[in-house]
C-alpha cells in the first residue's frame, strides 16, 4: 500500500533533473576529445526505483548498503554516436539538445500533475471558499 500519494510524482522529478544534469554535463563536455556521452533509460530506471520503493532501508549507518559503491542506485550508459569523431568524443549535439528540449517539457508536466494533486488536496481540505 502506498501511503504517500507523492513517492512516484516525487521520484519521476527527481530522475528528470538527475537526466538534465547528465545532458548538461554532456553539452558541456562537446569540445572535449574521448569524453563519452551518458545517459540512461528514463522509463526502465523509474519502474525499477518504484518497484524498490517498498523494499527495506538502511536506518543504520552499521547496517549494509543495498546499493554498494552506486548511489544512483543504477548505471548510466554510454550513448552510441551515429558519426564517430576523430577525437573520440561521443556527443552530437543535435541528439543531446533533443533530448534535453523532451526531458525539459517532461519535468514541466510532471510538475504540473504534482501542482494539481497539491491544489485538489488543499481543495479537500480547505473546501469551497
Amino acid at each position: 500500500m502506498n501511503i504517500n500519494p507523492f513517492s512516484d510524482r516525487e521520484q519521476a522529478l527527481a530522475l528528470r533533473e538527475l537526466r538534465t544534469e547528465m545532458l548538461t554535463t554532456n553539452v558541456a563536455n562537446a569540445d572535449t576529445p574521448n569524453y563519452k556521452a551518458r545517459d540512461f533509460d528514463f522509463a526502465s530506471v523509474l519502474r525499477s526505483s518504484s518497484a524498490e520503493a517498498g523494499q527495506l532501508r538502511q536506518t543504520n549507518a552499521r547496517h549494509l548498503s543495498a546499493q554498494p559503491g552506486n548511489p544512483l542506485g543504477f548505471e548510466p550508459a554510454y550513448r552510441i554516436p551515429m558519426q564517430p569523431t576523430l577525437d573520440g568524443n561521443t556527443v552530437e549535439m543535435d541528439v543531446e539538445q533533443a533530448a534535453f528540449a523532451e526531458n525539459a517539457i517532461r519535468y514541466r508536466a510532471s510538475l504540473a500533475f504534482l501542482n494539481s494533486q497539491i491544489q485538489g488536496l488543499r481543495f479537500a481540505i480547505k473546501g469551497a471558499d
